[in-house]
Order: C-alpha cells, then structure tokens, then sequence
C-alpha cells in the first residue's frame, strides 16, 4: 500500500500543465501579429492551481528580480487577477514584457518543484495574463509615492535597466529625470525585439506608468554629446546617476566582402522593421529592405527575430550557425517557432566569405561545415572546419547576430569611467557602483548583451544603492568589512 501511495503523483501534480493557444504557423509567418494569444481566464485560473504553494519557493530564488512567485498565482487560482497584477508590481515595473521575452524555463521554471514530477507551472504565463488582465481593465490606482526627499537623480537610457530604476526611485520619493537617445522610449523592447513577440502597445503602456509617478522624460537626448555625465553632476546638480545604456553596438564577422551592399547588423534590420515601422511601408515613411533571400547569421534570440521577420517580409529566411541546435542559445519555444514557420536552418555552418559582383554588391555567402571539437571556455564542444567542406548559398542580404558591444560614447566623454577590454563599464557587482563617485551602472553596459530580466536585476540592486548613496546611507560592505561605496 505504501509503494503505491509513493508513486501517485499529487492531485495537482496530475494535471497537465496547459497550452497556450496562437496562431495558426502558415498565417503568422506573413504577419506581424501577435503569435501566441495568452490564458483566457479560466485556462489560467487552472493552472495557477497547480502550484504548489512551496514554503519555501526555489522559484522566487530562480527570479532574478525576486517576485513573490506564489503569492501571485494564489492571487489568480482566487480569481483575484488585480491583486496578482499588484504583487508583480512590487517587484517589477515590466510584468507583461517579462512574461513574454524573459527565459523562464531556465530561471524560475526551471527549479519549479512541481517540475520534478511533470512539467512547471506555466510562471512566465501566468505574469503576461496578470498583466495583460489590468491593462485590458483600467490598469491598476497609483501606487503609493513616499514623500519628496528633495534628491534628484539622472537616468541615462530608457530601456528595461533605466525603467526599472526610474520606477523604484520614484516610489522611494525621489526626483527621476530620465534621458533617453532614441525618439522612443523603452530601448531594446522597441527596437530590437519584434512586433509579433511584443506588441509596441504593450511596452508604452507599462512605460508610461513611469510618467504617472512623476518621472521626467527627455527623448532624442543623447548624453556625451548634449551633456556629460560630468555636466549631469556638475552643472546641473544631479545627486547621482544611473547609467543603463545597453548594448547597441554590432559585432562583425571580419570575414572578406563584408562592407558588401546587403550586409546588416541585426541591429539596423530590426531597428528598421520595429522602431522605424518599415513593415508598415507605406504608412510609415521607412522603406523595407527587400530581397528574395536573408540569410542570419547567429543562434540566439536576436538572430531568430531576425530570420522571422525575414519572413514576414515576403524573403525566403535562413538561418546559418557554427554549432548544433542543441548549444543554440535562442530559447527553444523561439526556435520552435521560427522552424514552424518555415526558416531553414543550416547548423554546423560557418560563413568564410561574402561573395560580391563588380559593383560591390552580395551575391551570396560561401561557407564550410564544422564538426564539434572539445570544450572551449564556455562549456561547449567548439566547432571545428571540416576540410574541403566549403560551398555557396546564393542569397542578396545577409543579417550579422553574432553579438553586441556597448556605445563607447559616454565612456570617452568620461574618462574616469573603467572600462573592461570588450568595453563594458566596470560595476561592483554588489552596488552597481562604477569607478566614478555616484555614478551607478546596470545591465548589458555592465554585463554585455544578455536577457531583460537580468538588466532589470542588476537594476534593482543599482536602485536600491542609490537611494542608500544620495540619502547619506552606507551601502553594502564586502566581506572584509570595507565600505563598496567610492565616496567612502
């Protein structure tokens, strides 16, 4: 009797975890909808019952921005969906962007305890209805703002690193005046990460919830060239600043042809298709880039987004990466989708050459097969050539994803700003301090190009060390008992 109590799976255990409807691949591939729908409320409430309301929740620990994971799926198995949207509040200012683009299955999913026995809760999934639920239905009151501490602090780069200070900065009472370069708020979100993964609707309204606390914003404002970082604290008598300027600058593959007519970075052929609207062509003034055949070179997020709107473009979509699927770094359910919608994937794959004409403009890519060798520093087999290997893909455009560099603007124009040699700014990673007394840094300027959801932790941290520095606090010591904080 007793084996066989051990091996009945819980009640809520038994229950599949549940699916979540979208559009049909065939019709999405040649739109900019929104590909998967979200939990109608009862498909929701369903699976917030499956959580098991762990005492002690391995998910709030996996949660890089530590949201009280079961208390807001108990908010929605009550149908209470307003107070689960409030919790998430508490810890993030962006819960419908998280739970669509953050990685889940390998934060809070992944150490789920419920998917030890079957599949996690659907946490990422639960966050996006939460969120999408309020907004739908007249978003949530204000939330509560401490009183004016009369500290006044510059945010430089509206992106999800910027937002996420601004917004706790605000609540704590301070005065946030935020700079942003772009003629849009919300950074990466808008530029990069596609319409059909993250509606541009959704990424305003959670922005615009920042203005609703009192934070000034200033578009098309590019600090190092209109004011310094110096200027910032200096003339304009700002107590500190927060440096959350991403990542935006290509990598290139240094490979012959290269300055071809039909080369892009990723980051020109998304900026183009999503801040700029050229999907959108005529309505918006920016020409499409048109060809009969893109191919993206990369394996991560950004090269699917690049392949899929490829597609969506009306081009015949490729994908070429030096190593295995399995060592791609995209999210899976990302790469599930672009191979649904008919991206062809040409892996253990490695351009050598742009081909080009006689007017310097591409005729196609020559590449070589790899085999995978040993371990390299990362932890996975490096691929290797295979000799003799080598042949053509005939294609007009070719999208560069193999990574991104921070602006050196703001560094160059501030010195005494310590740069790393892939120039990244140097954080204390316990304070978010830079070697410039009351400047804080977070995100991939600190960290190069990673996930939303790990700028917005390291803001968090980059907050609360702020408010420590300007309201004459000690900030974190280190283990040896000295002060973190370079004023000190």
């Amino acid at each position: 009797m007793e084996d066989n109590k051990k091996k009945t799976k819980p009640k809520k255990v038994r229950v599949p975890r549940q699916p979540m409807p979208e559009q049909n691949p065939l019709r999405r591939a040649k739109n900019f909808e929104e590909v998967p729908y979200g939990y109608p409320a009862d498909t929701a409430v369903v699976e917030a019952n499956r959580c098991l309301q762990c005492k002690k929740p391995l998910c709030v620990a996996g949660c890089p921005v530590n949201i009280d994971i079961p208390a807001f799926i108990k908010f929605i198995s009550d149908r209470d969906f307003t107070s689960a949207a409030a919790k998430l509040l508490e810890q993030t200012a962006l819960p419908a962007v998280c739970g669509r683009v953050c990685p889940q299955e390998s934060q809070c999913e992944e150490v789920c305890i419920v998917g030890k026995k079957a599949e996690p809760v659907a946490i990422g999934r639960l966050e996006r209805f939460a969120a999408d639920f309020v907004r739908e239905n007249g978003g949530l009151p204000k939330p509560e703002i401490a009183e004016p501490t009369g500290k006044k602090i510059a945010v430089i780069g509206a992106g999800p690193a910027g937002i996420t200070v601004a917004g706790d900065l605000a609540r704590w009472g301070h005065k946030v005046i935020m700079y942003e370069a772009l003629h849009l708020t919300g950074g990466v979100l808008v530029y990069g990460i596609p319409q059909f993964r993250l509606p541009k609707e959704i990424v305003k309204f959670e922005v615009d919830a920042l203005t609703k606390l009192g934070v000034e914003i200033h578009t098309d404002y590019v600090i190092g060239k209109t004011e310094t970082v110096d200027d910032l604290l200096n003339k304009l008598g700002f107590d500190a600043v927060f440096i959350g300027t991403g990542a935006g600058l290509p990598m290139f593959m240094n490979i012959p042809g290269e300055n071809a007519i039909g080369v892009f970075s990723a980051n020109e052929f998304l900026t183009r298709i999503n801040l700029m609207k050229a999907y959108d062509f005529p309505n918006y003034a920016t020409s499409p880039i048109r060809a009969k055949h893109v191919i993206t070179v990369g394996g991560g997020n950004v090269a699917m987004d690049s392949a899929r709107c490829a597609l969506r473009m009306g081009s015949k979509s490729t994908v070429v990466y030096r190593r295995a699927r399995e060592q791609m770094p995209a999210r899976d359910e990302e790469i599930h989708h672009a191979e649904q919608e008919g991206v062809d994937f040409r892996l253990l794959t490695n351009p050598t050459k742009v081909v080009v004409d006689d007017n310097n403009r591409m005729l196609g890519l020559e590449v070589i097969k790899m085999e995978l060798g040993e371990p390299d520093d990362s932890g996975r087999r490096r691929p290797v050539p295979v000799e003799g290997s080598e042949y053509f893909i005939e294609a007009d455009v070719v999208v560069v994803s193999i990574g991104n560099s921070p602006n050196p603007l703001i560094p160059q124009t501030s010195p005494d700003l310590e740069t790393t040699r892939w120039g990244t700014l140097v954080a204390d990673e316990k304070t978010m301090l830079t070697s410039k007394p009351g400047v804080f840094a977070a995100g991939d300027v600190v960290s190069g190009a990673a996930t939303v959801i790990s700028a917005m932790g390291q803001a968090k941290i980059a907050a609360e060390h702020i408010h420590k520095h300007v309201m004459g606090q000690p900030l974190t010591t280190d283990s040896d008992g000295e002060e973190s904080d370079a004023d000190s």
